[in-house]
């Protein structure tokens, strides 16, 4: 499983980073940003899931 966000999309909310810090983290700015290439690490997907699902601009998307 991969993640991504869209990063004109993405508003700074942080639901991401705070949901999933082991997948997010916050760049200078306070936006979102995948760690890595996106690979949701092992354990994690439900996470992912979770960060999608309550991302209020719908920046996240996952790639099974």
């Amino acid at each position: 499983m991969k993640v991504s966000i869209n990063p004109d999309v993405c508003t700074g909310h942080g639901l991401c980073y705070v949901d999933a810090p082991d997948i997010f983290v916050d760049d200078d700015q306070g936006y979102g940003q995948v760690i890595g290439d996106g690979t949701v690490p092992e354990g994690a997907e439900e996470s992912a899931r979770h960060a999608e699902r309550n991302c209020p601009e719908g920046a996240i998307s996952i790639e099974e």
